[in-house]
Formats: structure tokens, sequence, C-alpha cells
């Protein structure tokens, strides 16, 4: 019953997140369903274990988050991110479809974009261009995560709050 409860709660907090809805509003209450489910005292375990690791969590990440997010929307807001897509798209062409839009993606997640920054730079040039080369437009997503993904997972000195997080246990040893 006990795994049973965790697993739910998971399960029905991706659906929600999946939906659109808010994750900081309801990871929360899908905590104190899987502490219930587990027979745990819910109060003390919400305010004793849930709230101060969140607590912990926020400190120490809240300035990569903070830096992040205003780096990708000053490189949202000034079009530095559709300029970068776009000069490599027009410099490989139609013909070379594919590996412009995850040059595109890969060099733009390498410089510090966000990765949904670079989806929203890089879709509307890889749409046409996908179009243009008769390619279906359902591998345009898969081209984009295939660039984003190569330096953001395996550059083990970019500082990516994706990778930040992995930080203390593969790069410095430390569980």
């Amino acid at each position: 019953m006990e795994v049973i409860g965790i697993f739910a709660s998971l399960v029905l907090l991706i659906y929600f997140a999946y939906k659109g809805y808010s994750v900081i509003f309801f990871a929360p209450i899908f905590a104190l369903i899987a502490a219930f489910s587990q027979g745990l005292p819910v109060m003390p375990t919400y305010t004793e274990l849930f709230m101060v690791k969140a607590a912990i969590y926020v400190k120490n990440f809240f300035p990569v988050f903070m830096l992040g997010a205003i780096f990708g929307k000053v490189m949202e807001e000034s079009g530095m991110a559709q300029s970068i897509a776009s000069a490599i798209i027009k410099s490989l062409g139609p013909k070379r479809a594919v590996l412009s839009t995850v040059l595109s993606a890969a060099i733009l997640t390498y410089g510090g974009v966000s990765m949904f920054v670079v989806v929203f730079a890089v879709y509307p040039f890889a749409a046409a261009l996908f179009k243009q080369a008769d390619i279906p437009k359902k591998f345009v997503p898969a081209s984009i995560v295939l660039g984003a993904f190569t330096f953001l997972v395996h550059h083990k000195s970019k500082t990516l709050f994706q990778l930040s997080f992995l930080e203390p246990v593969f790069i410095l040893g430390q569980p």
C-alpha cells in the first residue's frame, strides 16, 4: 500500500504538470498524500521534512535559477537567440535541415541559453526548413532535443542549472 500511495502521488503530479497546473502548488499536496499513505503523521512530516528540504533546495539553487532566467530573458528579448539560429539555418540551407537544427540548438545551449528559450527560438525556423526539405515536421522536436542535450549533458564544467544538481554527486564525488 505504501508504494502504491507514493506511485499514485507521483503519477498525479506528472498528470497535473502535463495539464499545465502549477507544480509549486500541487507538489506539497501530493507530498501530503504520499506521507498519509505511508502512515506518517501528516503535519509533522510536512513541516519538519518537506518544508525544510524545500527551503534548503531553494536556498542552494536560487542564484542559479535567477541568473539563468535573467540570461534567458535577455537572449530572448534582444533577439540574439533567434538571430543565431537563423544565421546557422541560412548558412547550411534546406538540404541540411536536420544538421542545421541540431547545430542551432547545440550552439545556443552551449552558450547558456535555457532549453525552453532554445525551443521557441529554433522551432519556427526549423519547421519552415523541414517543410522546404520535405521532411515530416514531427522530427523537428527530436532534432532540437538532440542538439540541446549534446552539450547540456556532456559538458561537465558548464554552469547550467540542469548540471548543477548533479555536481555534488558526480563531479565532487559526494552523495
